[in-house]
């Protein structure tokens, strides 16, 4: 009895030490304690994500991947995984569960080893919000007291909840949503209950257990988890044996772009960082939503990459990136070693030449893959000497080739064919005519070698893309389509020029008075300068900033009529859609919404539109002053709502439609070829490709064809191209042939329409495939009359000297060609004397 009474006062008072303990722990640790009802507005670090309009996974920023989900969005065997192999009571204890306890003390007593864990999910929400994962005792009392708060503060489902999204599952994954995306490609409720087995196994070791790098581990962890679930009855006998069965196959899936277009992914990125801070941007889980279409995005860049390749390959071969061996030949294993060095560019691979036959060439990629070249693919490797001039065509490939060099190939669509990183750049952006939305944007050939968007930052010469603007300035100070402009040689220049600046064209041909249709489409550059004297320099600067050009751009003196101004390819894109609207510069925009990690709108896109605002109900009063009833307006091109944004019009809807007109002209020229007066547009090109009257478009090339464009427009999409080198002072040059070692036989230089054309072509040509073409439709104020080709007056005559031309309804020409007798022909460089009507 009395050893009874000393062993209950030893135990009452080893209790009242428990519990003294406790509540001393509890009270040392209280000023460390974290507030934990920042669990109920606990914001999950989640990426940033970029989509294009159409859904379309862009690019994806931010350290951890998480894909937030709600509780019921889980599937329930995927909750019971973790619950039987984490914590199969959780539902019934308080945040620490004594008989887990109990149970991991008497198997650490048993075995002398830590074989089951005692934490609860609860505490591992604790820790992994609030804690370290450092292994001490004042850690480890914290994980319990935060625990027993998060039990008061939130309900069983709210704590699994964040859970669940919360874990770390190893390889960046942070969540069951994010898991699922990278170890199997799916969403989570497409997951096997064999996956689902795989994921619940991770949370005791990601690493260890991960079955990317660790299969073997994975597998039995996987097992132990079905078999947890069999024994509490989570899963049936059958599901059980048939989980079992399945093996691994888990692999790493990043961020599943749906569409790769860098440019455009990093100016949304830039734009969130700057709107919101960078870590906000990089954790809240924005999801950007941009205005570009992924379709019409694939078809510029490969547009863009063709083009690039196209003007590379002509311009000649610069031989081979770097020689591997020149005796022996290397083991296969020592040769891919050294390929798998160099990084591929925009499908572009290196390879080995291994052997070199009459006129083919073996080699060897990265992979070790041996690929046969064949003449076509060989072919075009002229000797490049530089930008004007190359070496003969190849006759054998032992002309180009030698074995143990290190080449780059590509595979073009149709065959294999000896390659080169291009040196030339190139850039083009569309837009949507009606509201400005950018629905293509390429800054470059290749992101990974250049992040330098051409696109938004690079600021070339605009050369003869400007003349639509200096046509369309003259058409409102009383100029029409077919008033004659002196097509002759400038012989008094500007003063102001400072030197003796003598404008030429290009050719150096002249043909006097020309209609100012055929001045604009065939690019005559005395008549640019001339029809510019007309408006004056000051009022042409005025207008051409009314298109969206900087002022600070645009040098005050005639070389402005040439296209000297540098701009940027947004900014003539922007302008050129001037046209294509009826007169509206509407501003570009790429955002079109941006939302929360669950999808809620926070921002949206309000553009500029290209129409006149709705008109309001006018109240209007009869004779005894009683109210008639409201009716609406009649005006045209009417739109949007009260809380619209509307663009100013800048030029009339009939200056549009008639410079538009011009510029369907540089591509399907005019006259009458039957009868020798037919001519041809600097676009001819786009016409063979496309097949259809209602795209427009004007070439452009600044002198020494340093930078060459094409810019132009369907009634539902603009687009320009540039080309050029990044390097301002580099020419484009021109393609040519040494023949015997006689001088250069020439056979052309590049300009807007060979070099920037192509690319526009090809992008138009798939763009507007299965779009119906456009009739002509003439705005109010439009008229037609019959006029004589060679005067631009009125003519009586139906034959092939007269053509139709429009005109702004007042400005149609009042005489006829026959009541005026012929005069001679004169040059003169009065602007007041340029005129022949």
């Amino acid at each position: 009895m009395k050893w009874f009474k000393r062993f209950i006062i030893a135990l009452f008072s080893l209790a009242l030490l428990g519990i003294g303990s406790i509540f001393a722990a509890y009270f040392y640790v209280l000023p460390e304690l974290p507030d934990v009802t920042t669990l109920k507005d606990i914001q999950l670090q989640t990426p940033l994500r970029i989509y294009s309009s159409d859904g379309k996974l862009i690019s994806q920023f931010g350290e951890k991947r998480r894909i937030p989900l709600k509780l019921e969005e889980v599937p329930k065997p995927l909750i019971q995984a973790f619950l039987a192999t984490e914590d199969t009571r959780f539902y019934e204890h308080k945040g620490i569960d004594p008989i887990g306890v109990v149970r991991a003390a008497l198997v650490m007593i048993a075995t002398g080893e830590k074989k089951q864990g005692a934490s609860t999910i609860t505490m591992q929400v604790a820790r992994n919000f609030f804690l370290t994962r450092d292994k001490t005792i004042i850690r480890k009392v914290k994980e319990i007291f935060i625990s027993l708060h998060i039990e008061e503060l939130l309900t069983k489902d709210e704590i699994l909840e964040l859970y669940v999204n919360r874990i770390y599952l190893g390889q960046r994954a942070y969540g069951v949503g994010a898991a699922a995306q990278v170890y199997f490609g799916k969403e989570v409720q497409n997951l096997t209950l064999a996956e689902m087995a795989v994921i619940a196994g991770l949370p005791k070791a990601p690493s260890t257990l991960n079955p990317i790098t660790s299969a073997t581990r994975a597998l039995a962890r996987r097992n132990l988890v079905l078999m947890r679930m069999h024994e509490v009855g989570f899963i049936s006998q059958f599901e059980y044996q048939d989980a079992l069965s399945q093996p691994i196959t888990s692999s790493y899936h990043g961020a599943e772009i749906d569409l790769y277009a860098p440019y455009i992914s990093e100016m949304a990125r830039d734009y969130m960082v700057q709107k919101y801070g960078e870590e906000a941007a990089y954790t809240n889980g924005y999801n950007v939503y941009t205005t570009i279409s992924s379709d019409l995005q694939l078809m510029a860049q490969e547009a863009l990459r063709d083009n690039v390749f196209a003007y590379d390959e002509r311009h000649g071969y610069r031989g081979a990136a770097a020689t591997l061996w020149t005796t022996t030949q290397p083991s296969t294993e020592e040769i891919t070693s050294v390929l798998n060095k160099t990084t591929s560019v925009q499908g572009i691979i290196a390879a080995a030449v291994l052997s070199v036959s009459e006129q083919q060439a073996r080699v060897i990629d990265a992979q070790g893959q041996e690929i046969l070249l064949e003449w076509p693919g060989l072919k075009w490797a002229r000797k490049f000497i530089n930008d004007k001039r190359q070496g003969l065509p190849p006759k054998l490939a032992a002309d180009i080739l030698t074995p143990g060099q290190r080449v780059w190939i590509r595979h073009n669509g149709e065959f294999w064919q000896l390659s080169q990183i291009p040196e030339v750049s190139s850039a083009t952006v569309s837009l949507e005519p009606s509201n400005g939305a950018i629905r293509t944007l390429v800054g470059g050939f290749s992101f990974s070698q250049s992040q330098y968007n051409r696109v938004t930052q690079a600021k070339r010469q605009l050369g003869s893309n400007i003349k639509p603007f200096i046509y369309a300035t003259t058409l409102e100070k009383g100029y029409t389509l077919a008033t004659l402009i002196n097509n002759a040689p400038i012989n008094k220049p500007d003063t102001r020029q400072g030197t003796a600046w003598r404008p030429k064209n290009s050719p150096d041909i002249y043909g006097g008075p020309t209609r100012l249709r055929v001045g604009l489409a065939q690019s005559i550059n005395v008549m640019s300068v001339r029809a510019m004297r007309h408006v004056g320099i000051p009022a042409t600067i005025k207008k051409l900033t009314e298109f969206g050009f900087d002022a600070s751009d645009l040098p005050s003196n005639e070389s402005l009529a040439l296209g000297s101004p540098s701009v940027s390819p947004l900014q003539v894109a922007t302008a050129f859609n001037v046209f294509a609207n009826g007169g509206y510069l509407v501003e570009p925009y790429f955002i079109d919404k941006v939302t929360d990690a669950f999808n809620t709108v926070i921002e949206e896109a309000n553009p500029t539109l290209a129409c006149t605002p709705t008109a309001q109900p006018s109240q209007s009063y009869n004779e005894y002053g009683a109210p008639i009833t409201p009716s609406l307006t009649n005006q045209p091109n009417q739109c949007g709502s009260a809380t619209s944004r509307f663009a100013p019009q800048v030029i009339t809807e009939q200056t549009a439609f008639l410079i538009t007109e011009a510029l369907k002209s540089v591509i399907w020229g005019g006259g009458d070829w039957k009868h020798g007066t037919g001519w041809q547009g600097t676009a001819w090109r786009a016409a063979r490709l496309l097949k259809r009257h209602d795209i427009a478009g004007k070439t452009g090339t600044t002198n020494e064809a340093r930078d060459t464009w094409f810019s132009g427009f369907s009634p539902t999409l603009t687009s320009t191209f540039w080309v050029g080198f990044d390097d301002h002072g580099r020419q484009l040059g021109r393609t040519s042939w040494m023949a015997n070692g006689a001088p250069d036989q020439i056979t052309a230089g590049e300009a807007g329409a060979k070099t920037a054309g192509p690319g526009w072509n090809d992008f138009m040509n798939k763009a507007l495939k299965g779009v119906p073409e456009a009739s002509v439709v003439p705005p109010k104020g439009i008229v037609s009359a019959r006029i004589d080709l060679a005067t631009g007056k009125l003519t009586r005559k139906t034959d092939h000297t007269t053509a139709f031309e429009y005109f702004a309804a007042g400005t149609e020409p009042k005489e006829y060609v026959a009541d005026t007798p012929q005069n001679d022909t004169i040059f003169t460089d009065n602007p007041a004397e340029d005129l022949f009507q």
